[in-house]
């Protein structure tokens, strides 16, 4: 089967619900530590033999562009300071065959409409689509998971997790066919459905694989929910024609675009971070008897 090359990201959203932090810098680039969200999915796709890296971007993100771009001016002062392990640190945070290209979504319409952007980028070969707001913690990566099956099956592939029956109108939720260990075949996929209405629990969460016919779909979706072009509407679409799976992913998910998900990521992330786990955990342990069991201010 064709190797996937190239991965998209879509980072144009405005991250409304990290306001004021995200005012004037993309929430993608919020850290998790010392790396920024953006950081560890490229870091994902990399490890899945990616080597292709399209962003689709929008106004006020440039930190992003800069954050993938060579910084000089930095590297220059800390060579000048003696800094040596900063300086290599920095010029190794990413493999050095990895080629960025950027692309606009001028307006804010969806998701689906994001993906759409990057086809004249992604051409006629499958591709894969990560949202760095899904910081996913698996010892296999969940891209390079879901790689290894599109090898095996050539069938686009949305990666999916059990969620509460209550949190279904937070996902696009799959009608699953069991097809083995893990993996299910789509045979219905709706957008934010109420839990009495929803088809499973089985919600779709920031990865995907996609065969270049997705974008077909995406050009001849109307827009949907929210008068977004939806991605979950082309993926409806696509199923009469081309097969789709559900991989339901080893590994623990964090939802970085809220804020209780970011800070279990960042206190599960630093917990293992060589340079500060120790000092860290025993802080949390101080702090635990302190910790008031009520909202702040009630």
């Amino acid at each position: 089967m064709t190797k996937i090359r190239k991965a998209v990201f879509p980072v144009a959203g405005l991250g409304t619900r990290f306001l004021p932090a995200t005012k004037a810098s993309p929430k993608e680039m919020l850290p998790i530590v010392d790396k920024p969200l953006i950081q560890y999915a490229v870091e994902e796709a990399a490890a899945a033999g990616i080597t292709e890296m399209i962003f689709v971007t929008g106004r006020g993100k440039q930190a992003i562009e800069d954050h993938f771009d060579k910084a000089y001016e930095l590297e220059a002062e800390l060579a000048a300071h003696g800094k040596i392990k900063l300086l290599t640190e920095i010029r190794g945070l990413l493999p050095k065959n990895l080629h960025y290209s950027y692309v606009r979504q001028s307006e804010a319409l969806g998701l689906g409409h994001a993906v759409l952007c990057a086809k004249s980028l992604v051409g006629d070969e499958p591709f894969a689509v990560l949202l760095a707001d899904d910081l996913i913690d698996a010892e296999t990566p969940a891209m390079q998971q879901m790689t290894e099956l599109f090898g095996q099956h050539g069938n686009s592939i949305v990666g999916v997790q059990n969620v509460p029956l209550d949190q279904t109108p937070q996902y696009g939720v799959i009608q699953p066919q069991p097809m083995g260990v893990r993996i299910h075949r789509v045979s219905g996929i709706v957008e934010k459905p109420k839990p009495q209405d929803a088809p499973s629990t089985f919600g779709v969460v920031g990865r995907y694989v996609f065969t270049p016919d997705i974008f077909h779909y995406l050009e001849n979706t109307k827009p949907g929910a929210g008068g977004e072009i939806q991605l979950t509407d082309a993926i409806a679409a696509m199923l009469d024609v081309s097969p789709v799976l559900a991989y339901e992913f080893l590994g623990q998910r964090y939802d970085c675009g809220s804020k209780i998900g970011y800070l279990k990521a960042t206190v599960s992330y630093a917990l293992r971070h060589p340079a500060i786990a120790d000092e860290f955990a025993d802080f949390l342990g101080e702090l635990q008897p302190t910790i008031p069991r009520r909202k702040i201010g009630a």
